[in-house]
């Protein structure tokens, strides 16, 4: 804490906030290791280091009362050669217990999680989503670039656009999880003219279609289309990009309610084909409509299928297409 002076008034050095006084970790060919787990090749750190990361962590919980921590770590830090993370899980869930009367608010994220961390743990996947659906909450932490501002990615025109993350979204969504999408800023703290209009076209197209987002739930499918099998997660994650390309054929759902949101990941010029909402599974239509187009849509149930024909009238954004369907 400063004077006001440029002076520390306990005599602290904020590198003593990072100090690691272990050695560094070689791999089996000596060179440094960047391995997620535990194993005999990393050099453990001592107990006054898992204690000062205990009590810092610990510190900020009970200042600052976080309702989310997240943790670039496997599983728990220091696990499981300390148990200091686990202590802070726990002293994180306790405090915030306490704080909301008994109801469950706080969340906390790590990475490479087992079935059973993923029930107390929100599993982060890195750059990448699962191939189906997960019981269980999860997320995705991306980019529209790099981690970190780069002007390289700038000036080539490199970052995402606002259709790959708006389809992105969509196909998270569906599956059970949540997309933290990373803006990176320049020195200044602002960020470019480019990534502005990333954002401002996100925007045009959540307007209307923020219903088949927001509250909503996974259906009993997630959906389907020629993109619906997805890539294996390597590592934390990064199968970002690595499956088939999106088009206006595949289809992802959301559910609030009796509302069935049905989002092509595409804008169609054809008539849409669903095949998990034809009469032969049950499902019992009562209307259909377009977010953000007033007029009255042309569909028709088959045994196979519901087909939905698109309007004349194209979409403020040519990203993706919701349908919102009443079922009885």
């Amino acid at each position: 804490k400063a004077d006001g002076k440029g002076q520390w008034w306990d005599g602290l050095d904020p590198q003593d906030l990072y100090a690691q006084n272990h050695l560094p970790s070689p791999d089996a060919r000596g060179s440094m290791s960047h391995k997620w787990h535990w194993t005999n090749l990393v050099s453990l750190p001592d107990l006054d280091y898992c204690q000062k990361f205990y009590d810092r962590t610990a510190d900020l919980i009970r200042k600052y009362h976080p309702e989310l921590i997240y943790f670039d770590d496997s599983a728990l830090p220091l696990w499981p050669v300390s148990d200091a993370g686990l202590k802070i899980a726990a002293h994180f869930y306790n405090t915030n217990l306490q704080k909301t009367g008994g109801k469950s608010a706080g969340v906390l994220f790590g990475k490479i999680l087992d079935e059973q961390q993923r029930r107390c743990l929100v599993w982060d996947i890195e750059r990448g989503v699962p191939p189906n659906s997960l019981p269980q909450a999860w997320q995705t932490d991306t980019c529209i670039g790099g981690w970190h501002y780069n002007r390289a990615l700038y000036d080539n025109n490199r970052y995402k656009s606002a259709a790959t993350v708006i389809r992105m979204l969509a196909d998270i969504v569906s599956k059970n999880g949540n997309l933290l999408l990373n803006i990176p800023v320049r020195a200044d703290g602002t960020i470019d003219e480019k990534e502005t209009q990333i954002l401002e076209e996100i925007a045009i197209w959540m307007k209307p279609n923020s219903k088949a987002i927001f509250g909503t739930r996974p259906w009993s499918v997630f959906g389907e289309g020629p993109a619906s099998e997805g890539a294996s997660i390597q590592s934390q994650g990064f199968n970002e990009g690595k499956g088939k390309p999106f088009t206006a054929e595949d289809i992802r759902f959301t559910v609030k309610g009796k509302t069935l949101y049905a989002i092509t990941l595409g804008v169609p010029i054809k008539s849409t084909l669903i095949h998990a909402l034809g009469s032969n599974g049950g499902q019992h239509i009562e209307a259909i409509s377009q977010l953000g187009f007033d007029g009255t849509l042309k569909w028709s149930q088959e045994a196979d299928a519901l087909s939905i024909e698109p309007p004349s009238v194209k979409p403020a954004s040519d990203a993706a297409v919701v349908y919102k369907i009443t079922l009885r």
